[in-house]
Order: structure tokens, then C-alpha cells, then sequence
């Protein structure tokens, strides 16, 4: 039992170790934002469909719960645009700094979902996360368009997670993550033909973009995603969140170390990507502690 933890554990550091390489891999990939997207949620929806039909899940739902998921896919389809939009006009480091800004969006569209009370130290750390960003801004005017978009992608991954936190409680992730990314690439196909982009050109691909998709769908969207789910059966939340918290860290040192002197920022850069990282990793403990004593009392 204990071993069966630990490889789980390890394989959590896995799982955020790809969602880190993620990034880089959006920056290696010489594809526009759209595009990439695009090809990125067909390409896993594919594998992800062929994977549900494969174990015979539930597929059928009422119409409200399929405009839910619509909705849901609507959004992490925004979230990915923005985020890769973010890596293409500035780069990695600027755009995963400025993400992890995400689990301060949660704690206030929670309240809004949940019909729980905001609670104050959250304030006050969403306080302390502003004053980094500010810092970031006043280091990196240059890249203030990868700031904005990345802070776009930082409140619709909050969004997509939020939304999808009354969706885990009622049906099957593997289905759910079906239905979204299928309805995220309609979003994007509607655009494109009504744009007039689906051009010989559109799908000119280098075979070193091919390779680069391929793995970004396969194993840092369609694998990441059910490999993560799988792991929660294993680990605390508590656990969960602390590694989770890390795919910045992992990502800006994949990114120095791959794509080097396009990654390197000025000192100051980095004290505000500091102050944003310390902040969300103290705002987890805090959180976690809360619902550990709360889960006491209840159960007292």
C-alpha cells in the first residue's frame, strides 16, 4: 500500500512535470495560436472519444447537462488560445508567472458558484498577487500583451475549473473531458469557416510540428488529463495541491534550459514571479489547513 502511494506520488510529479512542458512545447511549435488549438483538442478529443467507446461509459446526458459542457468547452478553448496567444507575443516565463495568478480567480468565482463567504485572507492575497504582477508589468513593458493575455487565460482556467468542480461530483472526468474538448473544437471550426481560414494552407504542416501536436495532445492533454484523476484515488488534496502548485517552477526551468537566451528576464522579473509563486503556494496551505479542521470539526 505505502509503495502503491509513493509511485502514485511520483507519478504526480510526472503528470505536473508535462503540464509544465507544455508551454515550452506552445513556443516550439511554429503554429499561430489558433491553429495550434485547434488541432490540439481535435487531436485529443479523438483519443479521448476512442477511449470512452472503448470501456462502454455513459455518453448520454439530458440537454442541460450537454449545454454545460458546451459552455465549459467553450471556455477552455478560450483559455488555450489566450495562454498560447500569451506564449507567441511574449514567452514562457512571462505567461506561466503570470498563470499562477489562477487560483486567485477561483477563490473568488467559488463564493459566486458555491454560495460560500469570501474569505478575507484570500483578499488579502489576491492583494499581494496584484503587487507582483505590478512588478512584472514595471520589469517587462515590452511583453505587456503576453501579461494582459495570459491574465485572460489565467481567469478562464479558473472559470473551466470551477465549472467543472459540480461536474466531477456527477459524472465520469474521462466523459466529461470528451464532451468539452468536442465542443471546444466546434467553437473554433464555426470561427475558422466563418473567417474563411480552412485553406490548403491551414493544414501545411511540418513534419517537426506534427511531432510536436502529437505529443502535446496525446501525452500533455489526453493522458495528463485521465493520469491525473487516476492519482487523486491515491493522494491527499492536500498533496495534490502543494505538486500541482510546481508546473510554473517546472515550466520556466524547462524553458531556460530548452529554449535559453529567449527565456532569459531581467532580476526584477523574477522577484515578482516570486512574490505571485510564494503567495499561491501559501494560499493552498492555508486552504488545505481550513478544510482539514473543518472536516474535524464535522466529523466531531
Amino acid at each position: 500500500m505505502q509503495n502503491a502511494k509513493l509511485l502514485n506520488y511520483l507519478h504526480l510529479h510526472f503528470i505536473v512535470f508535462i503540464w509544465g512542458f507544455t508551454a515550452v512545447l506552445g513556443a516550439l511549435i511554429s503554429l499561430d495560436a489558433i491553429p495550434l488549438v485547434w488541432y490540439r483538442m481535435g487531436i485529443a478529443s479523438i483519443l479521448i472519444i476512442f477511449f470512452v467507446l472503448f470501456l462502454r461509459k455513459r455518453i448520454r446526458f439530458p440537454r442541460k447537462v450537454l449545454l454545460g459542457f458546451f459552455f465549459a468547452g467553450l471556455c477552455i478553448a478560450l483559455h488555450w488560445l489566450t495562454f498560447f496567444g500569451a506564449i507567441k507575443v511574449s514567452n514562457v516565463s512571462v505567461t506561466l508567472s503570470v498563470m499562477a495568478s489562477g487560483a486567485f480567480f477561483t477563490s473568488f468565482l467559488e463564493p459566486i458558484f458555491f454560495g460560500r463567504k469570501i474569505i478575507l485572507y484570500e483578499v488579502l492575497f489576491g492583494i499581494i498577487v496584484i503587487l507582483g504582477l505590478y512588478v512584472i508589468f514595471q520589469a517587462e513593458t515590452n511583453y505587456s500583451m503576453g501579461i494582459w493575455l495570459a491574465l485572460g487565460s489565467a481567469f478562464l482556467g479558473a472559470l473551466f475549473s470551477v465549472l467543472n468542480g459540480r461536474f466531477v461530483a456527477k459524472y465520469e472526468a474521462s466523459v466529461i473531458s470528451m464532451y468539452e474538448l468536442s465542443f471546444g473544437v466546434l467553437c473554433i471550426s464555426v470561427y475558422l469557416l466563418w473567417q474563411g481560414e480552412f485553406t490548403a494552407n491551414f493544414f501545411e504542416i511540418s513534419t517537426t510540428d506534427w511531432m510536436y501536436l502529437l505529443v502535446l495532445a496525446s501525452v500533455c492533454t489526453a493522458y495528463a488529463f485521465i493520469a491525473s484523476v487516476h492519482v487523486m484515488k491515491w493522494i491527499s488534496p492536500y498533496t495534490v495541491m502543494l505538486t500541482v502548485n510546481l508546473e510554473p517552477v517546472y515550466g520556466i526551468i524547462l524553458a531556460l534550459i530548452i529554449l535559453k537566451d529567449s527565456e532569459y528576464m531581467n532580476p526584477q522579473f523574477y522577484y515578482g514571479a516570486l512574490i505571485i509563486l510564494v503567495t499561491v503556494l501559501a494560499n493552498g496551505v492555508l486552504k488545505t489547513r481550513r478544510q482539514i479542521k473543518n472536516n474535524r470539526i464535522s466529523g466531531s
